[in-house]
């Protein structure tokens, strides 16, 4: 049954979706649009950012051709991929998440799936972050938390698997931020990066993975979970009776919420979900399986048993259990030439060449005002910030995955700015 706030704004977009619309897409299929009417009879609303950041563009033929679409039409598309919904600046994994991530055109959504103390399915990143991304903190829930907030630098860990589902649903969701050495609990809710926001946070409410997907058919988008691995596996052994026990739940979750096989992309960093979901399960060929990769040694982070192989005989092996989707992050897939030129890796050559289709992360979740030499992770394909010099400049990054990478879609923290790209290029 889902609670009154998800009824609520379920019944508002079945609304929406009777109005007339602002603008709608065409008839022909893209890649990953091939099953369903995503896209059409949505109002799509995109905002100033991406406005914004073509305005900030330097002049050239890019700055162009995406000036030329700044009349739409907007039009909902598979290739943005809300990332948690909207984290940039709505409180991840929430129903404001969701529903902003929904109306900026993602024709895709993700949960992150973990799991509570009854074993209910719900949407966090991690089975252990209550106490950056809800006000746990400053609830009696705190006492039941693995580590309690006791105080400045106390370092508390509070986890979905500490509650029950009622106790969970009771939490409201905020940006994921602490401020450690806070004297008060309240206090220690705030930390919310410069580049970020508040704004939204006080009527997000926690959102379980029915919901989640509930949603998500309202809103007319498709479905992109992740079950993500247990901080205490313990737990999952204790209440799911394994590893391949959560993963067919995961499944089931899906299967009994009508979900289409042809309408979800299941993720996993644990390639064994991938391998059960493709042996046991409906929802396996198109599962993703994200792979994680060291910029350092500039090479694919192999996990056990398969370590000891190389990674072409890993990636052949992958094909040979029909793996058919990579999910790497952007700095798996882009290198900047001597010349300062944005160019396809040599990795994403060799997903290409061997058949992969590829999905890429994550898209504005890095603060660019400065650069990419002062982004972090997302953006170390450029570590002296010779191309992306400012935040304008991740269009060039975004055309060249597009373009010569020809990546399926890109999770995006802020998919309106991906939208705007996919619709001026015509991506369906």
């Amino acid at each position: 049954m889902l609670r009154k706030s998800i009824n609520t704004l379920t019944v508002a977009v079945a609304l929406l979706a009777t109005a007339p619309v602002l603008a709608t897409a065409d008839d022909s299929d893209g890649d990953l649009d091939k099953n369903s009417n995503s896209g059409k009879n949505n109002s799509i609303q995109l905002g100033p950012r991406p406005f914004y950041l073509v305005d900030g563009m330097d002049e050239g033929r890019l700055k162009d051709r995406l000036t030329q679409c700044k009349s739409g039409p907007f039009y909902r598309t598979d290739f943005s991929i809300g990332h948690r919904g909207a984290a940039l600046q709505f409180p991840e994994h929430s129903d404001a998440s969701y529903m902003a991530g929904a109306r900026m055109g993602a024709g895709i959504v993700e949960c992150d799936v973990t799991f509570t103390k009854d074993g209910e399915l719900v949407c966090r990143h991690s089975e252990c972050d209550l106490h950056t991304t809800t006000n746990i903190v400053a609830t009696p829930l705190n006492a039941k938390c693995t580590t309690p907030w006791s105080g400045p630098n106390s370092s508390p860990q509070c986890c979905t698997s500490d509650l029950t589902l009622d106790e969970f649903e009771s939490l409201e969701a905020k940006m994921d931020a602490s401020n450690p050495s806070a004297a008060t609990a309240q206090g220690y809710l705030g930390g919310t990066a410069s580049w970020r926001t508040d704004l939204y946070t006080g009527r997000a409410h926690v959102v379980t993975f029915k919901e989640s997907i509930a949603l998500n058919q309202a809103n007319g988008v498709k479905h992109t979970p992740e079950l993500k691995s247990a901080t205490h596996q313990d737990r999952i052994d204790a209440i799911f009776g394994g590893q391949e026990q959560y993963a067919q739940q995961f499944a089931d979750t899906m299967k009994n919420a009508g979900v289409k096989p042809q309408d979800t992309w299941p993720q996993s960093f644990n390639l064994e979900d991938i391998f059960y979901w493709i042996d046991h399960t409906q929802y396996g060929k198109q599962a993703a399986y994200l792979l994680d990769y060291d910029t350092d040694k500039d090479d694919v982070i192999i996990q056990a048993p398969y370590d000891a192989m190389d990674r072409t005989e890993f990636l052949q092996m992958l094909k040979k259990r029909g793996v058919k989707v990579i999910a790497p992050s952007i700095s798996a897939l882009l290198r900047v030439t001597d010349s300062g030129d944005i160019v396809p890796s040599p990795f994403a050559k060799d997903l290409k060449r061997m058949g992969f289709d590829i999905i890429a992360w994550t898209f504005e979740r890095a603060d660019l005002r400065q650069g990419a030499s002062k982004a972090g992770y997302y953006y170390d394909f450029d570590p002296t910030g010779v191309a992306i010099k400012k935040d304008s400049d991740m269009y060039k990054a975004l055309d060249v995955l597009a373009k010569d990478v020809k990546i399926l879609g890109i999770f995006s923290d802020w998919p309106a700015t991906v939208t705007y790209y996919a619709n001026c290029m015509g991506l369906k």
